[in-house]
């Protein structure tokens, strides 16, 4: 049932048929194939919902960066806004770092086939990212900082008040271990977030997402995803070192990620050894300890 009556003709077209369920011909593939879409739509719902991440009327800058996470979320999203109860809206956003090699009018394709008004922008990011460097092997850390710097300024300038970035559950918790065994830090990326300037907000709603369930999304709706490397550096060593290591807990373990997630959502300050966030010297006197 469609509610929402503001998405142009073109893009409610798409949203309709958005499961892969609609280009598959085998009957036991299509239902396989329209399950995972909906378990995948399911838990943005909830992540959306349990973090308030998107509200009545809101402007959404969905950030899409050409790989598969980004193309999955702007799906679920538009899914999700065809049927809300109340009105927002959804602008894709591709910003172009200026990589060698990198295929022309691959993502733009993309967004011109959804139906959605869109924004391409260019910003220097490979060229004062390769300056920066100073002896440093990969770029990774710059190359991010300087995107999302690039990207919440043209939120900011267009008026938007949420931006979405397509972080997925395995995102979050190699997030959580890279800070734990190189930073000395428990946390990790959050499902929502205010910036420093208090200007915009923040959120992930592939949160609860699996990326072996986007990976086989992916491969079912051929996604124009562009080919990693292109700057050149190679990939941030110590983030893939975490993967690995979650992807093997998995094979290994099936249940440990799960259950370290859950971990994530029910932290107990009185049993660490934070006194930021547990006033110890008083535990005498109380707060009781949980």
């Amino acid at each position: 049932m469609r509610d929402d009556t503001t998405l142009p003709e073109k893009a409610d077209d798409y949203a309709r048929h958005v499961s892969p369920y609609f280009v598959i011909e085998d009957k036991q593939s299509k239902y396989k194939a329209d399950k995972l879409f909906k378990r995948l739509r399911r838990k943005v719902g909830h992540a959306i919902g349990d973090y308030g991440m998107i509200e009545p009327d809101d402007k959404v800058m969905v950030c899409i960066s050409g790989g598969k996470d980004s193309y999955a979320m702007l799906d679920l999203l538009l899914s999700l806004k065809r049927s809300a109860p109340f009105p927002f809206s959804l602008i894709p956003v591709h910003l172009d770092p200026g990589f060698p090699g990198t295929p022309e009018g691959v993502v733009e394709g993309h967004l011109q086939k959804v139906g959605l008004p869109y924004h391409i922008i260019k910003r220097p990011v490979f060229e004062i990212s390769k300056e920066k460097l100073q002896g440093k092997k990969t770029m990774c850390s710059i190359c991010s900082r300087m995107r999302r710097g690039f990207l919440y300024g043209f939120a900011r300038e267009m008026g938007f008040n949420k931006v979405a970035l397509g972080h997925h559950r395995d995102d979050i918790l190699a997030t959580y271990f890279l800070n734990l065994f190189y930073s000395g830090i428990m946390k990790t990326m959050p499902p929502i977030l205010r910036t420093d300037d208090d200007t915009l907000t923040l959120i992930r709603p592939l949160a609860y997402c699996r990326e072996r369930d986007l990976n086989i999304l992916s491969k079912l709706k051929d996604y124009p995803v562009l080919p990693k490397g292109l700057c050149g550096y190679g990939e941030d060593q110590q983030r893939a070192a975490m993967v690995a290591m979650l992807r093997k807990w998995d094979k290994e373990y099936p249940k440990r990620t799960d259950i370290i997630f859950k971990a994530l959502k029910n932290v107990v300050p009185s049993h660490l050894l934070d006194q930021n966030l547990f006033d110890f010297s008083k535990i005498s006197a109380g707060p009781k300890i949980k």
